[in-house]
């Protein structure tokens, strides 16, 4: 592929600002990179001979990071290559419906309910057996492009270890201030009848 036939995506395309223009001879492996409008995460790369119009070439092998696929792109080493912003964020799982989607709770506590569950069937099977064993599970979230993937799993424990650890927080608490018992109820979505509470927390 010559020089001129090699197109590049532009900003445009490939998510305006969710990208940013990296020279292809910096970009290395485990690294990213915009492949056919698609964001690869890069598995190989190697760089050939100076040719005879005077640049080397890059070849990129990468993974899709959402749907797996395969792709290859070859590249001036000298020109810019779109590259994705990748970025994880973790949230709580709070529920699984019926027809595949998941509720998950954000840090400013409103809950997320537009992504449905991976379709990698280990991952899958781990969500939903800790899910229906009751076990408190964080979820990470791998966004890039305007899309957005559960890409990792991760269990804290059964949720009476957390209500456990809770109320050993709230010892230090004086005996007379009853608001903890309130803030764990809130958190864990239990109700606590506060006035059949004696001796505090």
């Amino acid at each position: 592929m010559s020089d001129e036939e090699h197109q590049f995506e532009s900003k445009a395309d490939a998510g305006a600002s969710k990208t940013f223009p990296q020279q292809a001879g910096t970009i290395r492996k485990n690294g990213y990179i915009v492949i056919k409008n698609r964001p690869c995460k890069v598995v190989e790369v190697s760089t050939s001979k100076t040719g005879k119009h005077g640049h080397a070439k890059c070849n990129f092998v990468g993974i899709d990071i959402f749907n797996g696929k395969k792709l290859e792109d070859i590249v001036p080493s000298s020109h810019n290559c779109d590259v994705p912003h990748v970025t994880r964020t973790d949230y709580q799982l709070l529920d699984i419906t019926e027809d595949g989607f998941v509720s998950l709770l954000t840090d400013s506590g409103d809950t997320k309910d537009d992504l449905k569950l991976p379709t990698d069937e280990a991952l899958l099977k781990q969500i939903k057996d800790g899910f229906s064993e009751g076990k408190d599970l964080i979820v990470s979230v791998q966004c890039a492009m305007g899309e957005e993937q559960i890409c990792g799993l991760k269990d804290i424990g059964p949720k009476f270890h957390v209500f456990k650890n809770m109320l050993v927080k709230t010892s230090v608490m004086e005996p007379h201030d009853r608001s903890c018992w309130i803030e764990v109820s809130v958190l864990i979505g239990i109700d606590v009848n506060v006035s059949k509470i004696s001796g505090g927390c």
